[in-house]
C-alpha cells in the first residue's frame, strides 16, 4: 500500500476510534442516526467512505466512482439519509448512472434508496430480494420504534424492488473500475453480500466480518457458510476490509474474524462432544467470550453461531 494511502487510513482509523472513546464518556441516549453532509472520505483512486462514527442504526455507506457510473453502497436509514448520500454520490460522481447495492435488507442499508430517482439502477441478489419481501416491512416497523426520531425517518419507507438480480454473483463494470458482488449467506442474514473494488483493493465486507466486535449472526446462520465467506474474501487479497459498523481495518481482519469464529466452534463442539445441550453450550460459550473480550458489541449473535455449530455437526 503507497505511504499516502498508508496515512489516510491511519487518519481514518484513528478517527472512527476517537468516536468511539467521545460516545463511551458522553453516556446518555444514543446519538440521531444521521449519515453526515460532506464527510466521505478516500480510500483509494475510485473508492470513498462516509463513516458511521460508531452511530447505531448508521451504516459505513460506500461511493465508488467511475468513469462510466457511479455505485452506492448502503444508502442509509430513510429518505433523509438517503438525500445525504445522494448529494454526495452526485458530488464524486465523473458521470451517470448511479448504481445501488445493500449488503443485506435491514432498514439502515436499504431505505435511503427511496430518494434515489427511478433511472438509478438497483442491483441485489434474489435471496436478499426474497427476505426484503418476506419480513422487510417487519424490520422497518421494528426500527421505527426505536425513537420518535426513526420514526420520522422511516415515514414513508417501502420497498424498492432490484432493476436487477443474481444469484450468487455479479460484476459490475464502471468503465475504469470493477465491482465483485457475492452472496456469502446465510451468516448474519440469508442474503448477506460483500462488494469488491478490484482496482482499489477494498471490501465492503457487510456484517461479515467486523472489528473488534463479536459477529452478529442471525438465526438463520450457518458456520460453514460463514468460514467459506471468509475463504472467498482471502481470495480477493483485500488491503482495506469496510465492515457495515465500525471502524474500518486492513486485510487481516479477515483472518482475525476467522480464529473467532473457529474458537467459538471449537468450544461448542468440544461442549457437544460432553452432552451439553445447544442452549446450555450457547450460554457457556457466551459467557466466556465477552469476559474474553470485554465491551465488544453484537455479542448476542455468539448464542445463534453456536446453534449453528451445533446444527451442522455430524
Amino acid at each position: 500500500m503507497p505511504l499516502t494511502r498508508l496515512l489516510r487510513f491511519a487518519g481514518l482509523v484513528i478517527l472512527a476510534a476517537g468516536s468511539v472513546a467521545l460516545a463511551a464518556q458522553r453516556g446518555g441516549p444514543a446519538p440521531d442516526p444521521i449519515v453526515r453532509e460532506g464527510a466521505a472520505t478516500k480510500l483509494g483512486e475510485h473508492t470513498w467512505v462516509i463513516l458511521d462514527e460508531n452511530v447505531p442504526l448508521v451504516p459505513n455507506v460506500g461511493i465508488v466512482v467511475g468513469a462510466a457510473g457511479t455505485l452506492v453502497i448502503d444508502p442509509g436509514l430513510g429518505r433523509r439519509n438517503g438525500e445525504t448520500v445522494l448529494r454526495e454520490a452526485r458530488r464524486l460522481a465523473r458521470s451517470e448512472p448511479l448504481f445501488i447495492v445493500s449488503t443485506h435488507f435491514h432498514p439502515e442499508h436499504t431505505t435511503g434508496y427511496l430518494a434515489f430517482p427511478d433511472e438509478a439502477k438497483y442491483i441485489n441478489s434474489v435471496t436478499q430480494e426474497n427476505e426484503w419481501a418476506e419480513s422487510g416491512m417487519q424490520m422497518v416497523q421494528a426500527f421505527a420504534k426505536r425513537s420518535p426520531f426513526t420514526t420520522e425517518l422511516l415515514k414513508d419507507a417501502r420497498r424498492r424492488e432490484a432493476d436487477v438480480t443474481f444469484e450468487r454473483d455479479y460484476t459490475l463494470d464502471l468503465g475504469d473500475v470493477t465491482v465483485h458482488m457475492l452472496m456469502v449467506g446465510p451468516t448474519h442474514t440469508r442474503g448477506d453480500t460483500a462488494f469488491f473494488i478490484e482496482q482499489d483493493r477494498v471490501l465492503f465486507a457487510g456484517d461479515v466480518v467486523m472489528n473488534e466486535s463479536f459477529l452478529a449472526a442471525g438465526n438463520s446462520a450457518s458456520m460453514k457458510a460463514w468460514l467459506a465467506a471468509f475463504d472467498a474474501f482471502d481470495a480477493w487479497k483485500p488491503e482495506v476490509v469496510v465492515p457495515a459498523h465500525g471502524a474500518p481495518g486492513k486485510g487481516a481482519l479477515i483472518d482475525a474474524n476467522r480464529q473467532l469464529m473457529l474458537e467459538i466452534q471449537n468450544r461448542a463442539l468440544e461442549l457437544k462432544k460432553e452432552g451439553r445441550s445447544a442452549e446450555e453450550a450457547a450460554k457457556i460459550v457466551a459467557g466466556e467470550m465477552t469476559a474474553k473480550h470485554p465491551g465488544w458489541p453484537r455479542a448476542n449473535g455468539i448464542a445463534n453461531a453456536v446453534r449453528a455449530v451445533y446444527n451442522e455437526a455430524s
